[in-house]
């Protein structure tokens, strides 16, 4: 891949967070993402290609303490990644692990809701995949928080709305018990920031996010006409 002109983009967002993006286009696109902690550092989302370049980048910000991903559909080369930083845990939620397709003792499996990393913690809240989640990052957006969530919870392409889905490409919805389960699950953190697999939302996020759930199950419910008064 790298004779064929592939390269890792590394850029910062915010301070202590890195997105790393494949060009050309790998797979579906997304991109890694990189918490700087004083405790270690996190590789969200893996990007499905590195080279030594890539690597050196990485180093030079802290290097690797640990690997995970949203849900299985990006995984990336996370294992690749931990073995070349010196085999780190590789993390996956328990719920998913019959989507494991490559097995390795670096894989660590979890569920419910874990602190990874100073201010990093882990959020199971299930809907597109049963062990989808996200991780809570305290220190993100200036102090007010921000989530790393993936397609866990998607952003709509107003930035001013969200959405989540069994699948997205097939249109299948979640029952409404799997809504209420992420409200339940984000309820206790305060983020201000979204970062998910293909773009950010810049302020506003936790309203919006129970604003946009809420009115997802008013549909489900029933609970909005849907019919032009006569």
């Amino acid at each position: 891949m790298a004779a064929a002109g592939y390269r890792t983009r590394i850029e910062q967002l915010e301070p202590d967070l890195y997105a790393l993006t494949v060009e050309p286009e790998l797979g579906i696109g997304q991109r890694g993402l990189l918490v700087y902690t004083p405790g270690g550092n996190l590789l969200w989302e893996p990007p499905g290609f590195l080279d030594e370049s890539a690597i050196e980048t990485v180093r030079d910000l802290g290097g690797l303490s640990m690997v995970s991903a949203s849900h299985p559909h990006l995984t990336g080369a996370s294992i690749q990644w931990s073995h070349a930083f010196g085999r780190v845990p590789v993390l996956v939620a328990s719920a998913d692990r019959q989507w494991i397709r490559r097995p390795d003792s670096v894989i660590e499996l979890w569920a419910g809701t874990r602190e990874v990393l100073p201010g990093l913690t882990f959020v199971q809240c299930g809907g597109h995949f049963a062990g989808s989640s996200v991780v809570h990052w305290a220190p993100g957006s200036d102090g007010r928080g921000s989530l790393l969530t993936g397609d866990t919870i998607g952003l709509g392409a107003d930035q001013k709305s969200v959405n989540a889905m069994r699948s997205y490409v097939n249109n299948i919805p979640l029952p409404e018990r799997a809504i209420r389960r992420i409200i339940a699950a984000l309820a206790p953190y305060s983020y201000d920031r979204i970062y998910g697999a293909f773009g950010v939302m810049e302020a506003g996020a936790k309203p919006i996010v129970t604003s946009s759930l809420e009115r997802y199950i008013d549909w489900l419910s029933g609970d909005v006409p849907d019919e032009p008064d006569s």
